[in-house]
C-alpha cells in the first residue's frame, strides 16, 4: 500500500513529524542518514536548511532541495508511530481516495442516517471530517 504524506513539520534534533493521508502520524529521525548518505550532511551542517522541508507534489515524499529528499515509504517504514488526538480523523477526500468512493456517497450516508453528524462526521468550515472507525464500520477495509 502506498502511504501519501499530508504534512511534515521539522522538530529539534533532526526529527520530523510526518502526517499521512490515512490519519497516522510518525516521527522520523533524519540524523540516522547523516553517515549513510553524504547529501544529508548538508542538513547537519546547515540547520536552517533542515527547517525548509516540504511535502512533494502528490504526497510521494518530502524534500529540502533538488539534492535531498525522502520517499514516503521510507518515512512510513522507518518512522515511529506516535499517538495524536487526530489519528482517527480523515478528510472526506482522503477517505474517498482510500476506500475508492465518491464524496457524494458519504454525504448521502449522512442524509440517510448511516453516519451520525457530531459522532462519525463533522464539518469544519467547508471541510468535512470522518472517523476511520466509521469508514471501517460502513465500508470495510480501504481499497487502496
Amino acid at each position: 500500500m502506498f502511504h501519501k504524506v499530508k504534512s511534515v513539520i521539522p522538530e529539534k534534533n533532526f526529527k520530523l513529524l510526518v502526517q499521512f493521508s490515512e490519519g497516522t502520524t510518525k516521527r522520523y529521525d533524519v540524523s540516522a542518514l547523516f553517515e549513510k548518505w553524504p547529501a544529508f550532511q548538508a542538513l547537519k551542517n546547515t540547520p536552517e536548511l533542515f527547517g525548509c522541508v516540504k511535502v512533494d507534489a502528490g504526497g510521494y515524499g518530502i524534500s529540502w532541495n533538488e539534492n535531498i529528499d525522502l520517499e514516503s515509504e521510507e518515512l512510513w517504514d522507518n518512522g515511529k508511530t506516535i499517538a495524536t488526538p487526530f489519528d482517527d480523523l480523515l478528510s472526506f477526500r482522503d477517505a474517498t481516495d482510500l476506500w475508492g468512493l465518491n464524496e457524494s456517497t458519504l454525504r448521502k450516508a449522512i442524509q440517510y442516517g448511516k453516519l451520525t453528524h457530531g459522532v462519525d462526521v463533522q464539518k469544519f468550515g467547508k471541510q468535512w471530517i470522518i472517523t476511520k472507525s466509521a469508514m471501517h464500520r460502513e465500508y470495510g477495509n480501504p481499497k487502496k
